[in-house]
């Protein structure tokens, strides 16, 4: 896990947010998160739910989760796990996997650089498009 670099003020507008990204596990983008915060604080701008989830992103309160080129989604589980990309419709969800530990030093091991972590994204095709098209098979 990330440790926080900063504390910031848990404000309203914050704890909605940080409720609503846990209420799912599908690690929505922040237009997403926006709809789903505004049901709750119809008055919140898109720009004020981008900058607090930045705000909690860069303090360890959340994480942000950028693969693939896509667009930046959003992930309230901040321990260490892996993630998996649905190449068709580019839903992120969590992969339940054992995290490799010594990976890092490995890598430290073959290289010169300062490792400062590691990022790996699975690929595939998830279930509701694997449904959606029958030429799909595993």
């Amino acid at each position: 896990m990330n440790a926080p670099t900063q504390m910031i003020r848990m404000t309203t507008q914050r704890q909605v947010i940080l409720e609503e990204l846990s209420k799912v596990k599908t690690h929505p983008t922040a237009n997403e998160l926006y709809d789903m915060v505004r049901k709750r604080l119809p008055h919140i701008g898109l720009g004020t739910v981008y900058r607090n989830l930045e705000l909690m992103a860069d303090c360890g309160m959340i994480l942000k989760v950028e693969v693939g080129g896509t667009q930046k989604r959003f992930d309230a589980t901040t321990d260490d796990h892996y993630h998996i990309r649905c190449s068709t419709c580019g839903r992120v969800d969590d992969i339940d996997v054992p995290i490799i530990e010594d990976l890092v030093a490995q890598a430290a091991s073959a290289s010169p650089h300062l490792i400062l972590g590691h990022h790996i994204e699975f690929t595939g095709i998830c279930e509701d498009c694997q449904k959606k098209s029958p030429t799909i098979t595993p």
